[in-house]
């Protein structure tokens, strides 16, 4: 069967020149005698009438060329439907392609789509929104909304919002309740992963798969600022899960664990981002592991 792809480009992701992208595309795609059609990702997230358009121009496959938070709305659109996601990865972070070992040089990454080969992964639920990678609730997520509003984006972008935010950032009260537990602690921010990427080589979840059928949480809790800057980089580093959540809460920092769902009691309004792109918050917010949600195009480890 001739594959034929829909590539969606997101015009205003990262910082990577797309000037020579669509040319590229369209000479692999005669390289390997597939269709195509091009479209721009929606400013708003939403895809009405995608469905119909994959039926009538007969695609296989949607690439997205853009950072993590294009993929979670072309994605959810989908749910369900026998589609074949890739990536271009072209954003700040680019964290689902960088746990998937999707290369970010656009030739290379491009080799992925014609030849690696798609496989089930997991997705969650935030409130009934999808979330492919990483979402989060604190002081992430008052960076992921600044970071919004800037003209220019990238990594030196995000690193300047981080520095600015740590400086007054306060910490919020949450009850988590998980894995039959019911936490309350003060914490400056809470990730909830499906991969172990935190974005730019950064692992927020060491232990994270994406296709375990689990979510990686780390609750940061209240401390000194310089402490908690060296509690963030041992976790980026090495950070082990809490085998005995009940027995070591109140002697650990970070805490980090393991669960298929849990619920976050939110009473002061924290911020919330799901895969990098603010979102809108809930004193409630109900999370939920989608197991082999959709099939990622990853590259083919057999070749």
């Amino acid at each position: 069967m001739r594959r034929k792809f829909l590539f969606f480009i997101n015009p205003v992701s990262g910082t990577a020149d797309k000037t020579e992208l669509e040319s590229k595309i369209v000479k692999k795609c005669l390289e390997y005698r597939a269709g195509y059609h091009f479209a721009e990702t929606s400013s708003k997230g939403l895809y009405p009438h995608l469905a119909e358009q994959l039926i009538t121009d007969h695609i296989t496959d949607i690439v997205i060329c853009g950072g993590d938070g294009s993929l979670s709305p072309v994605i959810a659109s989908q749910l369900g439907n026998d589609i074949n996601f890739g990536i271009i990865p072209l954003g700040s972070g680019n964290g689902l392609a960088l746990a998937a070992k999707i290369p970010r040089v656009i030739e290379k990454a491009l080799d992925v789509v014609f030849t690696g080969k798609p496989v089930p992964v997991d997705a969650f639920l935030i409130n009934g929104r999808l979330s492919c990678m990483l979402s989060g609730i604190g002081f992430d997520a008052q960076v992921a909304y600044d970071f919004s509003t800037q003209k220019k984006r990238g990594l030196n972008t995000y690193i300047v919002q981080a520095v600015k935010n740590f400086v007054s950032a306060s910490p919020f009260p949450f009850v988590v309740e998980v894995n039959g537990n019911r936490l309350e602690t003060n914490a400056f921010f809470i990730c909830i992963a499906n991969g172990n990427q935190f974005g730019n080589n950064f692992t927020i979840a060491p232990e994270a798969s994406l296709s375990d059928g689990l979510l990686d949480i780390i609750i940061v809790k209240e401390m000194a600022k310089l402490k908690m800057l060296w509690a963030v980089m041992q976790q980026m580093n090495e950070g082990k899960l809490v085998e005995n959540v009940a027995q070591e809460f109140d002697n650990r920092n970070v805490i980090y664990l393991q669960a298929n769902e849990l619920v976050i009691y939110n009473h002061e309004s924290a911020p919330l981002h799901i895969d990098g792109d603010p979102a809108e918050t809930s004193e409630k917010i109900e999370i939920k592991i989608l197991p082999g949600a959709f099939k990622l195009i990853q590259p083919n480890t057999r070749e």
